[in-house]
């Protein structure tokens, strides 16, 4: 019998992560299935009791209940805890839920590894304050950059989120127009604006000579935020597809306790 695996989130219908999974599968040899569930926004928390009741063994979370993830998990690993999101749940044996966070882990790996980017030293301009930006403030923080600044339409919860997590290193915090005449090496975007092919309200000329532009969402054709950074004349202009197959590779790993190889994954998304 297949060991059940799936994502939820909504929307739901653009993920990748079932192909993924499923290439992963292949290269391991390890017999499961994985699924895409179109989370409702009223029943997250039943509809994950129901696919844990069902026989399923693990979930990655995507937006937007990456804090309601959060919530329900009844054991943290060190990184969700900080985060205060989880984007994958796994069935212990005794029945309980234990919440990860893969994403920090996934774009660290996706810049440092498969793109070479240095970031110690890096001013990082960091848009969002939700459960995105959540969880890869601290992995960020890790790499020693020269700055992070968090930055959000309603500057509040860009405040409230850099206080939340200044254990984990020196965070700042100003609303998007407030960047006027400030200029970054690299620029984050962990907003959903992408959904709906739109881009954080944010200043031309922000982005320093040989700066880099990241975005955390990704989409058949380059979204809103790619195009915006080519417009920019970034030396690399990114979007999230080499994140998401990193961190579902730690899923994996978590779940199946056996890493498979990224880069072929990469590749494959990347030529369809």
């Amino acid at each position: 019998m297949q060991d059940r695996y799936a994502v939820i989130g909504n929307p739901i219908e653009h993920s990748k992560s079932p192909l993924i999974h499923a290439a992963f599968a292949r290269q391991t040899g390890e017999n499961l299935t994985y699924d895409k569930i179109l989370g409702d926004l009223e029943q997250f928390e039943r509809e994950v009791a129901r696919f844990f009741q069902q026989g399923g063994r693990g979930l990655n979370v995507t937006l937007p209940f990456k804090e309601r993830a959060w919530r329900l998990a009844n054991s943290l690993s060190e990184q969700a805890q900080r985060a205060k999101a989880v984007n994958t749940l796994i069935a212990m044996p005794d029945g309980t839920l234990r919440g990860e966070n893969t994403d920090g882990i996934g774009l660290i790996r996706d810049l440092t590894k498969n793109h070479n980017r240095l970031l110690s030293g890096c001013r990082i301009l960091l848009l969002g304050a939700g459960g995105a930006a959540r969880g890869i403030i601290g992995p960020l923080l890790a790499q020693g950059p020269e700055r992070l600044l968090l930055a959000n339409r309603t500057p509040s919860k860009a405040q409230d989120l850099a206080r939340q997590l200044s254990g984990q290193g020196p965070v700042e915090w100003s609303g998007l127009e407030d960047l006027e005449g400030q200029q970054f090496d690299l620029i984050i975007n962990s907003t959903a604006a992408g959904i709906n092919a739109e881009i954080p309200a944010v200043p031309d000329g922000i982005l320093a000579p040989g700066g880099w532009v990241y975005d955390l969402m990704y989409a058949r054709e380059p979204t809103a935020f790619v195009i915006w950074g080519r417009s920019q004349n970034a030396f690399k202009s990114l979007d999230g597809l080499g994140m998401l197959v990193e961190q579902a590779a730690e899923s994996f790993s978590l779940w199946r306790g056996v890493r498979p190889e990224t880069a072929p994954v990469i590749a494959m998304l990347s030529s369809a």
